[in-house]
């Protein structure tokens, strides 16, 4: 073990991860990395707790570029990934597309006016009428429906672990190093970090610090005399089992469903047999760091009669897996924070995802790696989603966020 790195990551989940392994691939890269991750088991970790999906529906043009790389990184995932020895990691990814729906004016234009930013980037999105929208799904109830938009391509869900894991089993064959401990200082001399305290009390000298800490980010932050408006929300999801499930019964998409997102901000996706499902909570306060216990009344109160009006197919069904999982919710405009701050520029951020984490990790540790190695980004163009929009406090609001 080194008493210096080049870059030390702190957090090891899918963004820390996504970093180191974007570092040790880039052969202009020639320095040491470490993750330093406090809990190898990442039980409490966004990655292991998401619902692990990936879309271009957003309404921003860097959001929809980040998750279309991201589909090109999943699609050659298990060919990027292997690792002498091992078998391909296979993502499973299911492409069946996501579905918004809209029943005001408000949602309508906002679709509308998403629809224009991601077909200017080729995304596959079709907006469709109630009657287009019936008859493609014909178990939903659709009279209040004014408007539906449909991604027929590049959008779906895969396996949340795989990725993590995927990374990190690569990152490591190209040599970073993962150590499981705890930041517990972060120590600068001006505007320069100069190492990390460990809480195992050693001390690690640092070119970089890549701040990846997830719903922890603003602790990290802290740690370097820095902030970030970053804090833990609950989600809550719900597996449930349907009497008479309506997979299959589409006339797209071989028949899949999608993952649909309701008026009221229901969502709901095939998971093998059953369903999964969730919604954005009425109330919205910052958790407790380690408060995981599910809103069980959210089901109830919100999701089932909102899924039983919008189909039959949803009338008779039963919860038979529930957990909860925190997002790293950017108070300002939920929206990531990657790039170095102004006055610290060799404090990286990689943090805010909103619940966005796992689609935009590859793009994101890409972005954070150039701008390592280069002083810049060579991809794509992250500054919109930089720091220096925190300073100023000018929100880079996100419309499309679940």
């Amino acid at each position: 073990m080194r008493d210096n790195y080049d870059v030390v990551i702190v957090g090891g989940a899918v963004i820390g991860s996504s970093v180191a392994y974007f570092l040790a691939a880039n052969p202009d890269f020639n320095g040491s990395i470490l993750i330093v991750e406090r809990d190898p088991s990442f039980t409490q970790a966004s990655t292991a707790l998401s619902a692990s999906s990936i879309r271009v529906q957003f309404s921003n043009k860097i959001n929809v570029q980040i998750s279309q790389f991201g589909g090109e990184f999943i699609r050659e995932f298990a060919t990027a990934m292997q690792v002498a020895g091992e078998p391909n990691p296979d993502l499973n990814f299911h492409a069946s597309g996501y579905l918004f729906l809209a029943s005001t004016e408000n949602q309508v234009q906002t679709l509308r006016e998403n629809h224009e930013v991601q077909r200017s980037l080729g995304a596959d999105v079709v907006l469709w009428t109630a009657e287009e929208l019936k008859a493609a799904f014909p178990h939903l109830q659709v009279d209040d429906i004014r408007l539906a938009s449909y991604g027929r391509t590049g959008e779906g869900w895969f396996n949340n672990t795989g990725l993590m894991n995927g990374l990190r089993a690569k990152a490591r064959e190209l040599g970073a190093d993962y150590l499981i401990d705890e930041v517990v200082s972060i120590n600068r001399s001006g505007s320069k970090i100069v190492s990390v305290t460990l809480k195992s009390g050693k001390v690690i000298s640092a070119g970089f610090v890549v701040n990846a800490s997830g719903p922890r980010a603003a602790l990290t932050a802290r740690m370097a005399g820095l902030d970030i408006p970053v804090e833990p929300r609950k989600r809550t999801l719900f597996v449930i089992d349907c009497a008479k499930s309506p997979e299959g019964s589409a006339n797209v998409c071989g028949g899949r469903l999608p993952l649909m997102i309701d008026t009221n901000g229901v969502f709901i996706r095939p998971e093998g047999r059953y369903f999964l499902t969730g919604c954005p909570p009425v109330e919205d306060p910052a958790a407790a760091f380690d408060d995981f216990e599910p809103r069980h009344e959210e089901f109830e109160e919100i999701i089932w009669p909102a899924l039983a009006e919008r189909s039959t197919s949803f009338e008779a069904v039963k919860v038979v897996n529930t957990w909860a999982g925190h997002y790293d919710y950017n108070t300002l405009d939920h929206n990531l924070v990657v790039g170095p701050h102004p006055d610290v520029p060799n404090f990286i951020f990689a943090n805010g995802f909103s619940g966005h984490g796992l689609q935009q990790g590859p793009a994101a540790g890409r972005a954070v790696s150039e701008r390592i190695t280069y002083g810049e980004y060579r991809s794509l163009d992250f500054s919109e989603v930089g720091y220096e929009r925190i300073v100023e406090g000018r929100p880079f609001l996100e419309k499309a966020v679940i």
